[in-house]
């Protein structure tokens, strides 16, 4: 059984951060467990490692769109304008 490819990226970029994050935590504690056997802990790793990668790229996005949101000296919130 495949664990990466297209199929599987595109069902873990369809998640939400949160979503993500709590698989991404319940295979952490399985993992650290160390009661799967070795084809399913493997597995899990991979599966584990594309779930961080979508995080990191979800808080990047928040990251960005947040730097972009300056507060005006009247206290409103407007977009930086781009450089």
């Amino acid at each position: 059984m495949a664990t990466t490819g297209p199929e599987t990226d595109t069902a873990i970029a369809s998640l939400s951060f949160e979503d993500a994050l709590a698989e991404l935590e319940r295979i952490v504690r399985g993992l650290e467990s160390g009661q799967q056997k070795l084809e399913d802990a493997i597995t899990a790793y991979e599966r584990g490692t594309a779930l961080k990668r979508h995080c990191d790229a979800r808080l990047a996005e928040a990251e960005t769109r947040v730097q972009a949101i300056v507060t005006q000296a009247d206290g409103s919130l407007a977009l930086k304008d781009a450089p």
